[in-house]
């Protein structure tokens, strides 16, 4: 799991490397104001979530930093991609975990639900495809939809389907 979250990561890392800082900041109107660098900092965000609960082993995706050097500074996503990257590379087993949230609009809700390691980095994988799919609407809206291949955006499942469908 972690190889195919790293090589995700690093698909989103060479779109990234090829933007501007006001590519990746345009608010996007088909995006209802959205940035690519919004859709990007909460991809990543979502993953050091993950990242920060291995010694607690708890993991809270509400605590996140919500850092917006991530979404305005296409050289910070890159540097936290690689850190997430070297961080994934280290850590090849599974292990249990608790999830925490409050997944309802009320304070005070917090629930905890058991959980794994790779079950919650499949959830990251699962999650940063379905950003990159508003990040492509992005992309075309800054006229940038050549940076990525065909396949950004779907998930695993969808490209082997279609590739079935052709054969």
């Amino acid at each position: 799991m972690q190889n195919y979250c790293k090589e995700n990561l690093n698909e989103i890392k060479n779109v990234v490397s090829k933007l501007s800082d006001a590519q990746y900041t345009f608010q996007s109107t088909n995006l209802f104001g959205s940035t690519i660098g919004q859709h990007v900092r909460h991809i990543l965000e979502v993953y050091q979530s993950v990242l920060n609960g291995f010694e607690t082993k708890v993991i809270n995706y509400d605590d996140r930093a919500r850092n917006l050097v991530l979404e305005t500074d296409t050289n910070s996503a890159i540097e936290v991609i690689d850190e997430i990257c070297l961080k994934l590379t280290g850590n090849q087993i599974d292990m249990q975990m608790v999830l925490e949230g409050n997944f309802c609009l009320a304070e005070g809700k917090k629930i905890k639900i058991d959980t794994s390691l790779l079950r919650e980095l499949a959830y990251c994988l699962e999650h940063s495809i379905h950003h990159q799919a508003l990040i492509k609407v992005g992309l075309l809206e800054v006229k940038c939809l050549n940076f990525i291949d065909d396949t950004f955006g779907l998930a695993p499942a969808t490209i082997r389907h279609r590739k079935q469908c052709i054969e």
